[in-house]
């Protein structure tokens, strides 16, 4: 079990529904979710985290603390702290892998789930392999050249054109408050094992799926799920990764009608 060192940075924004664990994926934090907030209280109270090594949340030096089965046990420890039965989540990017999996382990926790463009979430055995031999020397170059090599990544949300400008800055902002080595032990112990491609036939849960178009590579994926997932819907935006950044009316809307009709 999680140690209480290992606990993740949460928020509860006051809203005028059940609660929505909402998590962001690799390089981003709460502010991830900054469009997305006032919109979502109509019909829900948003629950933000931040991953370990980012931001707010502490960077462990246990390599196993970063297992998504972990994150799992962690969001299930945050929701008994709230005091309800059952709760919604979201997630994006790496943060959809970690709902996912929680979905399929607790599916009687979680009335509903949306979730975002995922490249690890639904990733093949050959995905996996790939990224599981470059991450570590990925890794390798993090700790021995610290901040500097972090700047450089090219998933840094500084090189962004695709977000608001806003957001795109309250995300840089927080990157300062990164620690490179939580960072480097989340790409080496949470990202290879992220995939739960071969359980979402297993789905339970009532899911949307909102899926940012631009993003070519995320339609094998996404056409994966839908052959495979039951209780699944698809929604379509113009976006690429971040979809509810970049499209974010859309996402509000579609998350708020899916959320309040569930």
């Amino acid at each position: 079990m999680s140690e209480p060192e290992d606990e993740l940075y949460s928020e509860v924004h006051d809203g005028d529904g059940p609660p929505l664990l909402l998590v962001h994926g690799m390089l981003a934090s709460r502010a991830q979710w900054g469009p997305n907030l006032d919109p979502l209280r109509r019909v829900a109270t948003p629950v933000v985290i931040e991953l370990l090594g980012h931001a707010r949340s502490p960077a462990p030096e246990t390599p196993g603390a970063y297992h998504p089965d972990r994150y799992v046990e962690r969001f299930e420890r945050l929701r008994r702290s709230l005091g309800v039965e059952a709760w919604s989540i979201c997630g994006q990017s790496l943060g959809a892998a970690l709902t996912l999996r929680y979905a399929l382990d607790h599916p009687e926790r979680v009335v509903a789930q949306v979730f975002t463009n995922s490249n690890s979430a639904l990733a093949d055995e050959r995905w996996r392999q790939g990224v599981s031999a470059g991450m570590e020397p990925l890794a390798a170059r993090l700790r021995s050249q610290g901040r500097g090599a972090l700047d450089a990544l090219p998933i840094h949300p500084r090189r962004s054109r695709r977000i608001p400008a806003e957001a795109r800055d309250a995300l840089v902002a927080d990157c300062a408050l990164h620690d490179v080595r939580g960072i480097a032990l989340s790409f080496v112990h949470t990202i290879p094992d992220s995939s739960v491609r071969e359980r979402i036939a297993k789905n339970r849960v009532p899911t949307l799926l909102l899926v940012g178009e631009r993003e070519e590579r995320f339609a094998s994926q996404r056409q994966y799920a839908e052959a495979h997932m039951p209780h699944l819907e698809v929604v379509a935006t113009p976006a690429g990764h971040a979809v509810n950044l970049e499209t974010a009316d859309a996402f509000n809307a579609a998350t708020a009608a899916f959320l309040a009709r569930v």
